[in-house]
């Protein structure tokens, strides 16, 4: 097996508790994914474990958030979150394996948050981002989030986008 994912028709979505290794597995992959793209090379494992406290995930279950995992053939392959508040959520840690992108994964996980945002009573999800991460901007757009004004300081993003739900 050349270490490919399947065509999709094997993948579940989950809500995973933060901490558990399929989760804390796919969001690592993510952070060094994002890190090596920052520092223009490989991160390293002190790098990752930084950006990981830095951007803490561990409320994104309960009452506060969701995290949910795509997961095809015991591995995660995927993942999104959001942080519950009132009237907005705020969409997190969208990611995909590089060898599981194309098959619509990361769409079918914003629109599964999207849902569990409505059933909250949640009018509007948003999101901070860089332009460097081009492929996420294309995503948000054909999603429907339009650019809004900054409403982080993030030092880390560049761009703001926002969704009427």
């Amino acid at each position: 097996m050349d270490g490919r994912i399947s065509d999709g028709s094997s993948v579940a979505v989950e809500a995973v508790h933060p901490g558990d290794p399929v989760a804390d597995g796919i969001v690592r992959a993510y952070l060094a994914e994002v890190a090596s793209r920052w520092y223009g090379r490989p991160a390293t494992e002190d790098e990752v474990a930084q950006a990981l406290r830095d951007e803490p995930y561990d409320d994104l279950h309960g009452a506060s958030g969701v995290f949910l995992v795509a997961v095809e053939q015991g591995r995660a392959v995927a993942c999104a979150g959001a942080r519950f508040g009132l009237g907005v959520a705020e969409l997190t840690k969208v990611f995909t394996l590089p060898e599981a992108r194309g098959r619509g994964t990361a769409a079918r996980l914003v629109r599964e948050v999207e849902v569990m945002c409505r059933h909250r009573g949640i009018g509007v999800l948003r999101l901070d981002t860089r332009a460097e991460l081009a492929e996420a901007c294309a995503l948000y757009e054909r999603l429907g989030f339009e650019r809004v004004p900054a409403f982080t300081e993030d030092p880390y993003s560049d761009r703001w986008y926002a969704k009427r739900l």
